[in-house]
């Protein structure tokens, strides 16, 4: 490898690894107030919501994976729902970790967003967004699902690639406040439609099962890592 090569490395390394500027306070308070916009109103949130879908999904994917279990295949649906399915023991803790991925995946992912933005890591970031999505991709087994996550992850290719700094550093956070504030309603959502239809299959009740303890502890797990990760995240977000 010449003198040339070693550069360009080394330069694709400070670029992704190295910290980049914060952005002014008034972009941080801007992408929250975009974010939360997303998600507050119904018909933003039905077009917004599959980016949750994938983080869902995805999560339990990858905790099925942690536990040893064999991942099938993950699909994506029109109407924001979507399907995991792993083969392994369907008892024991292995698969009520996986069971419990779901709805506390998004905002852990924002949180840890949140604590790389804390780091002014806005690169590293959308690159590692980049790879998660491209392995979600590798495990969609349906046309809807192969294009949510194609596009998805076209767009972060596309900030990190074509943008400059400030461009990045916006996009970042309105990711991360996204996934942060997107990641307290579906929980909500679930409960309200129990009570409206019921939901059997639903992970709380699937976990409820698992594991005897009732549907309404699990959603009280949920809620709680949603708030505390969103507490905790936007803190970071705002350098409080």
């Amino acid at each position: 490898m010449d003198l040339i090569d070693l550069t360009s490395l080394t330069g694709l390394w400070d670029r992704v690894f190295g910290s980049q500027p914060e952005p002014d306070l008034w972009v941080v308070l801007a992408t929250g107030l975009l974010a939360l916009g997303a998600v507050a109103s119904p018909r933003a949130w039905r077009l917004t919501r599959n980016a949750i879908t994938i983080a869902h999904e995805g999560g339990h994917g990858l905790v099925a994976l942690l536990m040893g279990r064999r991942l099938d295949g993950i699909r994506l649906h029109s109407d924001t729902s979507g399907l995991t399915v792993s083969r392994g023991r369907p008892t024991g803790p292995g698969m009520v970790f996986t069971a419990a991925a779901g709805y506390t995946a998004p905002p852990l992912l924002g949180l840890g967003g949140a604590a790389l933005l804390a780091a002014h890591h806005i690169t590293a970031l959308l690159w590692l967004a980049t790879g998660l999505l491209l392995a979600v991709l590798v495990m969609i087994r349906n046309a809807y699902g192969a294009l949510s996550v194609l596009v998805t992850g076209g767009l972060f290719v596309l900030v990190s690639w074509t943008t400059g700094p400030q461009v990045q550093a916006a996009f970042a956070y309105l990711a991360v406040w996204f996934l942060l504030l997107g990641g307290v309603r579906p929980a909500f959502e679930l409960q309200a439609k129990r009570r409206r239809q019921g939901a059997a299959d639903s992970d709380a009740d699937q976990l409820a099962r698992l594991t005897q303890v009732p549907p309404a502890v699990w959603f009280l797990l949920f809620h709680v890592v949603s708030l505390c990760a969103l507490l905790g995240g936007g803190r970071w977000l705002l350098g409080l």
